[in-house]
Formats: C-alpha cells, structure tokens, sequence
C-alpha cells in the first residue's frame, strides 16, 4: 500500500504536522527524508531497511554515502540535518549565562557525542564565570579509545583563553562506567591544566543513559 493511502493521521508528513516531529519513528523520520519509496515499498518501509541493515540510526548517520544505503542527494540532506542540529545546539549553550549546573553540561555533551561510533574527546572551555567560550571536539580514535595529547588540550586552553575546561569522551559500547584509564589522564590533564591556571571541572563520560561525571565521584 502507498503511503498516498494512509490515513491522514498516520502518513510521516501529515502526522509531523498535527503531532510534532518527536511523534515520528526513526523510520518515520527517515520516510520525510526520502520524500519517496519504491515499488512495492513505501518510503517507512525503505527507511526500516536502511535502519536494520547498518544496526540502527547511530550506524546509518555515520555511515559513508557508498555504505548509507542512501543516493547522493538523501545523503547530503541527511548530513545537512544534523550538522543543523549540531549547530542548534552550539547557539542555544552559548545563550547560557554560565554553566554552574552540571546536569545541563551532562545533557549538551551527551546530544553532542553519543551517536558517534567511535570514541571522541572533546572539550568545553570556559571564561572564569563559567561562560562558554568554545566547543572543540580534539582527538578521534576508534570503537575501543583515543589517544589523548596534554600538550594540544593546553595549547587549545592557551588559544581560547580560558579559565576552565568541562571535558568529555563517548564510549561507542554505550557503557558509560569510567575506565581506569579514564581516571588517569583526567589527572594528568588536571595536573598540566594547573601549570596555567585551568581549572578542569569535570570530566563526563558518555554512554546510552545518564552520562557518568568523575567530579561527582570525587575523581578529580
């Protein structure tokens, strides 16, 4: 059946308008994107496809174009989308007078990390009344870590000027216990950050649910 023959309620398009967009599924939202199926398939059933042949939505939107599944042109669009969220983000944290409440730090670095497949550090960096200044994702590595340099965090710290960083990784396996080895190098980059007079606030690690904050846990 065409989705020309859905009940108004139910087609993607009709049903974003009367609902919103967080009623949509994946494939829902995926079917918008496509603006079309194909014979004998709908564009809800060709975004199902596409979602359990590259093991859900976090595998599709980093997916290259040729292993996407998707043409050319739903690639880019897709791409565009959440580089526009992405951005969305960045001005709504920069419009925050200061970032005192570690839930809300929790919640940006979350929307910002979590879908990656492979592991990313990043950082917040802060005036000295906890402003934001800058967002900078700094080192990528693969499914199981990332090699995290002092020496460029300090240089990226000098840069910005700032009076304290918020830092950040995502663990691609959804688990978001700290390792030890987590542990160590937010030691070693609070013992190089004081060298400069940068205070390192917390450090949140990244997973499906809540992410962990090792301040929280007396960690740093």
């Amino acid at each position: 059946m065409s989705i020309r023959d859905w009940p108004d309620g139910e087609r993607p398009r009709e049903k974003l308008r009367m609902r919103g967009s967080g009623s949509l599924s994946d494939a829902e939202l995926l079917a918008v994107f496509i603006g079309s199926g194909r014979r004998g398939s709908s564009a809800v059933d060709v975004g199902r496809e596409l979602l359990s042949g590259r093991g859900g939505l976090k595998g599709l939107l980093h997916a290259p174009q040729k292993r996407s599944g998707l043409g050319p042109v739903a690639w880019c669009r897709l791409q565009a989308a959440l580089e526009l969220g992405r951005r969305y983000l960045d001005s709504e944290l920069q419009e925050i007078p200061s970032l005192t409440d570690p839930a809300s730090s929790a919640r940006y670095l979350k929307s910002r990390l979590a879908a990656y497949p492979y592991e990313v550090f990043a950082c917040l960096f802060l005036d000295n009344r906890h402003r934001v200044i800058a967002f900078e994702e700094l080192f990528r590595g693969t499914i199981d870590g990332a090699s995290v340099h002092p020496r460029e965090v300090v240089r990226h710290c000098l840069a910005h000027n700032a009076a304290a960083v918020i830092l950040a990784h995502n663990h691609p396996s959804g688990v978001s216990e700290p390792s030890a080895a987590d542990r160590a190098i937010t030691l070693r980059l609070r013992d190089a950050l004081a060298l400069i007079d940068v205070r390192v606030l917390d450090h949140f690690v990244i997973g499906d649910g809540v992410p962990s904050s090792l301040a929280q846990r007396g960690w740093i």
